[in-house]
């Protein structure tokens, strides 16, 4: 009998390359997927002229120029785009950094798939939505559980929307207390970028404090920063360089002792769970990203879910309609006079909300923490394995262990052979795997940051160590090979000019035939 041999530690991979076309591009007139099927008289008189009780300025002259395919050929042209994609289904997922990219049982999937949530419309009468209603109430209590908060709404979208929610509340707080003189919103370079963005386009002044020597944020810079025109403190806990601030409960008070609000961007939740809350913090307002922490799909970006958690001083701000419970029924809380209004249709992303609920119900509490755990666990393996490495560092916090995940930099690699780290990226899609450097600006220099969370075993770990070793080695040795990376996958390099150039954008199909002037010659219009 013949010996199986062990997996390799850098296993074969090339991906399937169709240079495949836009679906646009494949269209061929006359050609259908599907035949509808003729109305029938009776139940045309009944329903009438529906487009004509449209008002005209909504009312199209000529139907929309989409795609005619057959069903294979429609088939065919997503399997192929499947083939060359990388995913978690995939690949081993480590490189996405800070999206918490874990695994998402499928049977999930297959109840938020259920008729019983797909045949709903949120404009039903409230007694018809019991069901779903119960859900988001309870996952509602289980977020004020986790975060320790007293009220938490469900209908931002993503997790920046939550945090657009939060900056609207702190806003509408300061404002019905006729403090409007509060124009400034502190946060730190290592919190996520959409805290001073969602501050900034909400027209506050954003003062960004930078590190330590030890990678906490400077509690000296923030004393030095708040007065009476700071609204608020913004900030992630752990940063993204996977360092938790121990001091997190000083700056909530300084803050505090200057009037300003505090809120918890807690998308970095993962490594935390069961062991440490907002509220323990003192923070007046948080935020969770239910696609990352609470394990619901991102969906190529979407579709998202984020949760805006509040104490009972910010409650009235809360968006509406909220959901609530008498007692005896669920139901839409809408009589809020001093809500921020909606920050998304309806009620939230009812799909992802009940696949949170039901990751955390299979979990219970317990679990939760275990998850917190094993990420953690799994993080500061994987950083010594990659420390390992030559030209790899961890800047800041030398020698101490890091939360859920590490922003690494490889400085001295650059130095020595002149390879970056985007190209590092590039050369590991040809190991089958993702990557990702970090957010701009790039304060740490030549960025990796990898976050393990709790899906991945020692097995996968070592293996993504491996594919990280053999690259580094290749950048000292053979510093071409990975300088003209991929070799095996379907990604290219993107040219960035055109990203800085709104007269080359082009965001949907009939945009980028006008601009290449082929509109009237395809009847892209």
């Amino acid at each position: 009998m013949n010996r199986v041999e062990p997996k390799p530690t850098l296993r074969r991979f090339h991906q399937a390359s169709w240079d495949e076309p836009v679906i646009f591009e494949l269209s061929q007139p006359g050609q259908r997927g599907v035949l509808p099927p003729e109305v029938e008289p009776a139940l045309s008189a009944e329903t009438g002229d529906v487009a004509g009780s449209l008002p005209a300025g909504i009312r199209r002259d000529v139907p929309p120029a989409l795609p005619e395919m057959a069903q294979l050929h429609v088939l065919r042209h997503y399997v192929r785009l499947s083939q060359e994609n990388l995913g978690v289904d995939f690949n081993i997922d480590v490189g996405q950094g800070t999206c918490t990219m874990k695994y998402s049982p499928k049977v999930n999937d297959q109840i938020a798939r259920s008729h019983k949530l797909a045949a709903l419309h949120p404009l039903q009468d409230e007694s018809t939505l019991q069901g779903i209603l119960a859900i988001v109430y309870r996952l509602q209590e289980m977020l004020k559980a986790i975060s320790g908060m007293d009220h938490v709404s469900l209908q931002p979208g993503a997790g920046s929307a939550a945090i657009w929610a939060n900056v609207s509340m702190i806003r509408a707080y300061h404002t019905s207390r006729g403090d409007t003189a509060r124009d400034e919103v502190i946060t730190t370079i290592f919190s996520h970028p959409s805290n001073a963005a969602c501050a900034k386009t909400a027209g506050y002044r954003v003062i960004t404090l930078y590190p330590d020597s030890d990678g906490y944020p400077d509690l000296a810079a923030l004393k030095a920063a708040v007065s009476e025109r700071t609204a608020a403190l913004l900030i992630t806990n752990p940063e993204d360089t996977g360092i938790f601030n121990p001091r997190i409960d000083e700056f909530v008070r300084v803050v505090h002792a200057a009037g300003g609000l505090c809120s918890y961007d807690q998308a970095n939740a993962n490594g935390i769970l069961g062991i440490t809350r907002a509220r323990d913090a003192g923070f007046d307002l948080c935020h969770f990203n239910l696609h990352k922490t609470f394990s619901t799909p991102h969906g190529c970006g979407g579709p998202a879910a984020g949760a805006s958690c509040v104490t009972d001083a910010l409650a009235p701000y809360l968006p509406r309609p909220v959901v609530a419970f008498d007692g005896q029924n669920y139901f839409l809380d809408d009589d809020r006079p001093q809500s921020i209004g909606k920050v998304r249709p309806f009620y939230g992303v009812a799909q992802n909300i009940l696949k949170a609920y039901a990751w955390i119900m299979s979990l219970g509490a317990d679990g939760l923490r275990e998850v917190a755990e094993i990420a953690v666990l799994n993080n500061n393996y994987l950083m010594r394995k990659v420390l390992e490495i030559r030209g790899a560092s961890a800047p800041y916090a030398k020698g101490k262990r890091r939360l859920e995940q590490v922003r690494y930099s490889w400085e001295q690699l650059s130095t020595d052979t002149g390879i970056h780290s985007e190209e590092i990226g590039y050369r590991a899609a040809d190991f089958g795997t993702h990557y990702w450097t970090s957010h701009h600006p790039y304060v740490v220099p030549e960025p990796m940051t990898l976050e393990p969370t709790e899906s991945y075993s020692q097995a996968d770990l070592d293996e993504y160590a491996a594919i990280l070793r053999q690259i580094a080695e290749e950048a000292y040795t053979q510093p071409e090979l990975v300088r003209t990376a991929p070799h095996n996958s379907t990604v290219h390099k993107t040219q960035p000019e055109p990203f800085d150039d709104p007269a080359q954008w082009a965001v949907t199909w009939r945009a980028y035939l006008r601009k290449t002037g082929q509109a009237k010659a395809t009847g892209g219009d």
